[in-house]
């Protein structure tokens, strides 16, 4: 066991005791109201004193890579860069960053451990994807790419599971996670051996917080019945899909979330940047690099999401209300995720944005520091969303 980098306890009310971070000011406290005793769970509110965002921020390291992976979807490809933008990131008050063995093919990770990324107050976060189960992305991506990911698949077998978290550790040069996700379901190996790994992996000291991301929220309940039952470390953040046109997760996994106290880690506000105003129809072309490119791995993803005709038909909804007030579509949606959306402060939850430059990140943090919409934004935003509500792909893979 690491010192520096002591488990917080296994039960989750008394978390916030053992947060190790100095940049923490306040615990938020949500009603676990599965336990029999109400016992408040403490989330730790991870936003320095200088952050001016209603909400938690995240930055998300997707695009963060070495140049050959380009393909994959690294638009941030230089050591300096990462710096420059890790230390425009803290200066604003935010300290969460999130990246993933999968994204940039494991680049990411070593490029903001080149980037010195410990030495900038920053809480490191890490997922590992069960990549050996891709054909059940065959809705989002192509055979070539589905190729590529399963071929030497990764699972979440307790062997994989050990191999990948010490491969991000070394890649990461630190021995210690702030929060280690499943970052995706791996539906053939029983849960119960992963959780119990998981569990083991957090008593040797690896990392702090357990999270989820893109699971359903019926796994949710029978995960946390899991870790429950046995005394595991039980899941207190889910990182899913969510954003004005893509609220899929409202109905079923927000109920479960707040019922048993998770977190909830919003990525995609801008819907991979298909809500920024740069695409109005399905003849419109993406940048080389961009998210909405189908040259690279993000690109092919987010494309099977959003690009159909039915999300430019609520872009088309949107406009005129956005245009009536001189608003930008990227503030429009960056603003409503954090002052008109199911997130909520009190339960810990964040927002995650990424970035292809500094200049972007600043926009970014500039939108989400404003305050509410203008009203009548509102029913067009819904509007927008009943539009592709029919057709919308789910929230959990």
């Amino acid at each position: 066991m690491l010192s520096h980098c002591l488990p917080m306890p296994r039960h989750p009310g008394a978390a916030a005791e053992h947060c190790q971070c100095s940049l923490v000011k306040r615990t938020f406290k949500t009603r676990d109201a599965f336990a029999l005793n109400s016992q408040a769970l403490s989330v730790p509110a991870m936003s320095g004193p200088n952050a001016k965002t209603p909400l938690n921020i995240v930055f998300g390291a997707m695009t963060v890579g070495a140049p050959e992976t380009k393909a994959d979807g690294a638009r941030v490809t230089e050591v300096a860069d990462v710096a420059a933008m890790l230390d425009a990131f803290t200066a604003r008050g935010h300290v969460e960053v999130d990246t993933a063995r999968l994204y940039c093919k494991g680049t990411s990770e070593e490029l903001l451990a080149k980037a010195d990324w410990k030495s900038k107050g920053i809480l490191m976060e890490t997922k590992l994807y069960p990549t050996r189960n891709a054909l059940r992305l065959r809705h989002l991506l192509d055979d070539a790419t589905i190729q590529q990911l399963t071929k030497g698949g990764i699972s979440h077998t307790p062997e994989d599971l050990r191999k990948h978290i010490a491969l991000s550790l070394e890649a990461l040069k630190t021995d210690c996670l702030e929060i280690f996700y499943l970052h995706g379901p791996d539906r053939d190996t029983p849960y119960e051996d992963t959780l119990k790994t998981v569990d083991e992996l957090y008593r040797d000291g690896k990392f702090k917080r357990f999270g989820i991301s893109n699971y359903a929220a019926w796994e949710v309940a029978e995960m946390v019945g899991i870790c429950r039952a046995n005394n595991y470390i039980q899941p207190t953040v889910y990182q899913g899909v969510y954003n004005a046109i893509q609220r899929s997760a409202e109905p079923e996994l927000f109920p479960a979330l707040r019922k048993f106290g998770i977190a909830f880690y919003e990525f995609s506000p801008l819907a991979g940047g298909f809500f920024t105003g740069k695409y109005a129809s399905m003849e419109s072309e993406a940048a080389a690099g961009s998210r909405m490119n189908p040259d690279n791995l993000p690109g092919k993803s987010m494309r099977a999401r959003y690009w159909n005709e039915s999300a430019f038909a609520a872009l088309a909804a949107i406009r005129p209300v956005i245009e009536k007030h001189g608003l930008t579509m990227a503030e429009v949606g960056l603003r409503w995720v954090a002052h008109h959306s199911q997130l909520k402060r009190e339960h810990g939850d964040a927002i995650i944005i990424g970035a292809s430059s500094l200049s972007q990140l600043n926009a970014n943090l500039d939108d989400l520091e404003k305050g509410p919409l203008p009203e009548d934004v509102l029913p067009a935003l819904d509007e927008a969303w009943a539009i592709v509500k029919g057709s919308a792909m789910s929230y959990f893979h």
